[in-house]
């Protein structure tokens, strides 16, 4: 079974709800350029490399692995994600378009290496048009068995060079954006006595919290991994609720590292905080969730514009540019297009939500 044989599937039962409007892209987007789905019986692999633009150069965003429900949930995550690269890469300045990939996690036991560098065979298949690195699920030990296979690919610890684990800059960049968003926002001079909900303690999650408990903010923390959640009570005096309480926890920010669309008609509601700010891909589960947050006075920074750390350390490394006191820096930067944003939604009028994007599509041609 493919992803088109379960959109026929879908269709044929009368339920469209779930499916992409179309196999080319988004809603009121432009359609992506290209779409590889790709499968190597021998290893187990699915994947879907969603090349959304190059306007502005190569297509640049990480691989996820994960379980999905189907083959069209893996379809449509591929599309949302790439779709949000290129709005990252285009607000970050960087001389990449966007793309992403989705690997299908296969049930039952299989040779993650093998299925790695059937992966690697994929990205090299389009001939630098993707090239790909860590995302939910992928390691930079993957990242490193698929060399052998593909030039296209970074987030790799090098001997004598910048690169690896890009998660502690994307962490960084979400971390100045909630400082300056405190401070736009909030009116506080600074994190000291803030209180911010993490939801998720993964690669990111974890060295924000790390960030922010340095900085005097005080934590209240969810995670599937209790194990996560004992350590941040321990080590960052942390107060730990369930995963399904966090959003709604009694705080100031609001800061999602876990999986997107978390911001829904369910979620918004019930939320306390005033500023969310955090480093999950695709949180609003649609565009008019943001117009919610607006109504509810809530300010909202849009995921791709705070977390774009990561993409700004990866391709560094591609480039071979990287030295991390400059790649810091760059990632600090994060923190004056933050206050574009906010001064921009003064004049415009829009949510920060509906600036972004409007901001980013106008940005999508090739760099001066």
């Amino acid at each position: 079974m493919n992803a088109l044989t379960d959109i026929a599937r879908a269709l044929a039962a009368g339920s469209s709800d779930s499916l992409p409007s179309s196999l080319f892209g988004l809603p009121d987007q432009a359609p992506h350029e290209r779409v590889l789905l790709a499968a190597d019986p021998v290893t187990g692999l699915k994947a879907i490399l969603a090349v959304h633009s190059t306007a502005r150069g190569p297509a640049f965003g990480g691989c996820r692995f994960w379980s999905y429900d189907n083959e069209l949930a893996a379809l449509n995550d591929a599309l949302r994600l790439s779709q949000g690269m290129s709005h990252k890469n285009a607000l970050a300045n960087l001389p990449f378009g966007g793309g992403k990939a989705v690997i299908i996690k296969p049930q039952g036991e299989f040779d993650r290496a093998a299925l790695f560098a059937a992966f690697g065979r994929a990205v090299q298949s389009l001939d630098g048009a993707y090239i790909t690195a860590e995302d939910v699920g992928t390691t930079t030990a993957d990242m490193k068995g698929m060399m052998a296979h593909t030039q296209y690919v970074s987030g790799i610890p090098r001997d004598g060079a910048f690169g690896g684990d890009p998660s502690p800059k994307t962490a960084w960049g979400v971390f100045v954006s909630i400082d300056e968003g405190v401070k736009r926002v909030l009116g506080r001079e600074s994190l000291d006595g803030v209180r911010v909900a993490l939801q998720g303690l993964g690669a990111v999650g974890w060295h924000l919290a790390e960030f922010l408990h340095q900085a005097g903010a005080k934590l209240v923390v969810a995670d599937v991994n209790g194990e996560k959640v004992a350590r941040a009570v321990a080590e960052l005096g942390a107060q730990a609720v369930g995963v399904g309480e966090i959003l709604a926890a009694d705080v100031d920010v609001v800061a999602p590292c876990a999986l997107g669309a978390t911001l829904n008609a369910v979620s918004i509601p019930a939320l306390k905080a005033r500023l969310i700010a955090g480093a999950a891909n695709n949180q609003l589960a649609t565009a008019a969730d943001g117009d919610a947050l607006q109504a509810r006075g809530i300010a909202y920074l849009p995921d791709y514009l705070v977390n774009a750390g990561g993409i700004i350390s990866v391709a560094r490394e591609f480039r071979g540019e990287g030295e991390e006191a400059a790649v810091m820096a760059e990632v600090g930067q994060i923190r004056g297009r933050v206050a574009e944003l906010l001064d921009r939604v003064k004049v415009s009028g829009l949510t920060p939500a509906r600036e972004a994007d409007a901001w980013a599509r106008s940005l999508l041609v090739k760099p001066a």
